[in-house]
């Protein structure tokens, strides 16, 4: 399984972005998909998943400001961030899992994508 992220880029305090994320390969072993950030000099924190059945989880730091969705025909998950703030900056990376539950067994990583938000 491959997935390439894509959307990052430089955007004011108060704007929105809207990263995807393409997955290709065997996909069809993927139950989850979701989204991790790396702030500078922290580790990586969980954002958000989506499972194939459409149920969401999200992180408490973004939950009502971020929205997560996936297009199957595409393979593509999305990942709607409004209302940013310079706390969302960091890396962003789409992962995907094999598994229902948990936070730190996600299978497959992308490269990831940079988000900078100024102040």
């Amino acid at each position: 399984v491959q997935l390439v992220e894509s959307g990052g880029g430089l955007v004011q305090a108060g704007g929105s972005l809207r990263l995807s994320c393409a997955a290709s390969g065997r996909t069809s072993s993927i139950y989850r998909m979701g989204w991790y950030r790396q702030a500078p000099g922290k580790e990586r924190a969980f954002v958000a998943y989506i499972t194939s059945d459409d149920r969401t989880r999200y992180g408490d730091s973004v939950k009502g400001r971020f929205t997560i969705s996936r297009d199957n025909a595409k393979n593509t998950v999305y990942l709607q961030m409004n209302s940013l703030i310079p706390e969302d900056t960091g890396v962003y990376y789409c992962a995907g899992a094999i598994t229902s539950w948990g936070l730190t067994n996600f299978d497959y990583w992308g490269q990831g994508t940079l988000v900078t938000v100024s102040s």
